[in-house]
């Protein structure tokens, strides 16, 4: 006699999504490409939002002065893991919880003081680097530059938090190599419309001739604000995400989004599959992406060379 046994239900796993800026609405599969590709992959890899994961979302708002009150409310819920979308967050997430798993998007997790090693990260944090150093910044002033050759004021909008960081070091050492004067347009510590106003009508006065945009995550909320005001300011602007590019700015060289978001997932899946941060390493991305806007380029009066055109990954015309 064969006794029929109920099948019992995957044990729902919790999950804690933080964002720096973005609206909650938007960390969704139906969201930006990056989110799509990240549910997409969890998917791929046994875990179905509703099904057998139940996700939380939660948005800094820009206002870094607050971010510690959020990382200690997101520890608060008991999350099996928390993916913290910038360094910014991961930092005081850090600090609220030494057992909850934490996997975040990073400048240098190093430097910032998130892990002691990527090979070895040790504790509860592992992730994804998306800090290039000094060659990174090199690279993006170098594009910059071939496409606005008479450039000689440049500036680097960036929060006060940032700009003190190893991340803003790395920069002001990138331009000083180049041999570019390079200053920062500085936000103050809360991302909003305001904030990028006033930055933009100092440096319309000062009549600077390009921009390079810092790789903090809070800008992806602005983008289309951010990209709007380059474009009334007339300052040709070189963005850290591509997103920047698809929404009207002129360049950007970015890493490519879609590898990170399922590396991300990789590691998610392992940590809710029993692996330990401390043993998973810091994925280093190595291939980055140049994205263009000619039409943003006419709309500038420039004429970028064919020669960066041509290296470009992705053209909007």
């Amino acid at each position: 006699m064969r006794v029929a046994v109920a099948q019992q239900p995957a044990k729902m796993k919790r999950i804690a999504m933080v964002h720096p800026s973005r609206k909650v609405d938007e960390l969704t599969i139906n969201g930006p490409p990056f989110y799509k590709a990240f549910f997409e992959e969890l998917s791929r890899l046994g875990y179905v939002e509703r099904q057998n994961l139940s996700v939380g979302r939660y948005s800094g708002e820009g206002r870094t002065e607050h971010y510690a009150d959020l990382a200690r409310d997101v520890v608060s819920t008991h999350p099996d893991l928390i993916f913290a979308m910038s360094g910014a967050i991961a930092l005081p997430l850090k600090l609220a919880t030494t057992t909850i798993p934490i996997v975040a998007i990073s400048a240098d997790p190093i430097a910032l003081g998130l892990v002691p090693s990527i090979a070895h990260p040790g504790g509860n944090i592992t992730g994804v680097t998306t800090d290039g150093g000094v060659e990174l910044y090199g690279k993006r002033l170098g594009l910059l530059v071939e496409a606005v050759p008479k450039a000689s004021d440049v500036r680097y909008l960036t929060s006060q938090p940032h700009w003190e960081r190893p991340s803003g070091v790395a920069a002001r050492e990138a331009a000083r190599r180049a041999g570019i004067s390079m200053t920062g347009a500085l936000l103050g510590t809360t991302f909003n419309e305001a904030a990028y106003q006033r930055v933009f009508n100092s440096m319309a006065q000062d009549r600077v001739d390009a921009l390079l945009v810092s790789d903090e995550g809070e800008h992806l909320a602005y983008r289309i604000v951010l990209v709007e005001l380059a474009a009334k300011s007339r300052i040709p602007t070189l963005y850290p995400y591509r997103e920047f590019v698809e929404v009207g700015g002129l360049m950007a060289y970015s890493i490519d989004l879609a590898d990170v978001s399922r590396r991300v997932a990789g590691q998610i899946a392992e940590i809710l599959k029993g692996a330990k941060p401390a043993e998973i390493p810091f994925y280093q991305p190595i291939k980055f992406e140049l994205a263009v806007n000619l039409k943003a380029a006419k709309a500038l009066g420039l004429e970028l060379p064919a020669t960066l055109v041509v290296r470009a990954d992705q053209v909007i015309e």
